[in-house]
């Protein structure tokens, strides 16, 4: 398993650190090679996506990220800041479907701000198209109109092909769980999600043992908070799925548990947890690496078709959990408060 390892900024190389220590764990034969990205690709090579690191990702059968943003840079141009580093990498390997759960353990039904019956139980998939929409739309930028004023245009367009190939990767994900799919749009005022409705539902067709459903994305928003287990599999654009997965994840408890996986349709993924770089708790040994760590365990099932050791991880990380240990961001009275390598050992203690 040849895998590229970029740790990125902020709490990145921490959480990554982390990651790596359990893969290490596994005693599987993996070829781990580590290089710049973001911000520290910046400063490195002067560019967020150095050539060789992205080089070494397309060489690679698969990607453990971190997090990429850097404050301090948020002055460079826009095609230099360290976020276009994910863009980048998202768009030249063709990264279109994201997956990203949201599983509320029992143990940390508590940590969620909503009510314990409203979310005990929880387990979603939101697939979010990741190459196209508002994202990546031409034309973009700012300009200066006659009367002198300043006008910011960026274009939401998707086409016929980008939406049915995420629409498909959405049934057969719903296919594999409780075969409910709710397609997320706002085609009551969007022309491009007009198409997006119309695609979808001819998709559908081709899956008649998954009941489809859809949602206005502001109605989604509201349902996400008040009846969040409604939801098997929802399917979505970039800008949406962005949003919702975001507020999915504090249905959890934390933005800190929920992993990714960013696939092309030959399964190389990109893998890495929801969150940002967190530069206001780098270095603190404060910042949790559960989401990285399931990251590892969702790579191991997707790209590799090792199921058999995600497993492993994901019982780890629930028995470390049952165990008491819990990282500032999801700590409870009576918890074993632990940082970022403790959590870490833990795991490893656990496999």
């Amino acid at each position: 398993m040849k895998i590229a390892v970029l740790p990125g900024d902020g709490i990145g190389p921490e959480i990554v650190a982390e990651a790596v220590k359990v893969m290490k764990a596994l005693g599987l034969s993996m070829d781990l090679n580590e290089a710049p990205i973001g911000g520290a690709g910046y400063r490195a090579k002067g560019h967020p996506l150095p050539e060789e690191t992205l080089s070494l990702a397309k060489a690679s059968d698969a990607i453990l990220f971190g997090a990429v943003g850097d404050f301090s840079l948020d002055t460079l141009p826009r095609e230099l800041r360290p976020e276009q580093a994910i863009l980048g990498l998202r768009k030249a390997l063709n990264l279109f479907a994201n997956f990203r759960p949201a599983l509320v353990y029992p143990e940390l039904v508590h940590a969620s701000t909503l009510k314990p019956e409203v979310v005990a139980g929880l387990d979603i998939l939101i697939i979010r198209e990741l190459t196209g929409d508002i994202y990546f739309g031409q034309p973009r930028g700012i300009r200066t109109l006659e009367n002198g004023e300043r006008e910011g245009f960026d274009t939401m367009r998707y086409s016929e092909s980008e939406i049915r190939r995420v629409a498909h990767v959405g049934f057969q994900a719903a296919r594999k769980r409780g075969k409910r799919l709710c397609s997320v749009d706002k085609a009551n005022v969007l022309d491009t999600m007009q198409l997006w409705r119309e695609v979808v539902i001819e998709v559908g067709k081709d899956y008649p043992d998954v009941e489809l459903s859809h949602q206005y994305v502001d109605n989604a928003a509201m349902q996400l908070l008040k009846n969040p287990k409604q939801f098997d599999v929802i399917v979505t654009g970039n800008l949406f799925g962005d949003i919702l997965s975001d507020e999915a994840s504090m249905l959890t408890g934390s933005i800190g548990m929920l992993p990714s996986a960013s696939l092309n349709e030959k399964n190389f993924g990109l893998y890495e947890p929801i969150h940002g770089s967190a530069p206001d708790i780098a270095g603190k040994n404060i910042a949790n690496p559960l989401a990285t760590i399931l990251s590892v365990a969702m790579m191991l099932r997707y790209t590799f078709n090792q199921g058999d050791v995600a497993d492993h991880i994901e019982v780890a990380v629930k028995k470390v959990l049952a165990q008491g240990y819990r990282t500032g961001d999801i700590q409870e009275p009576g918890a074993k408060v632990v940082g970022t390598r403790e959590m870490g050992d833990a795991v490893v203690a656990a496999l």
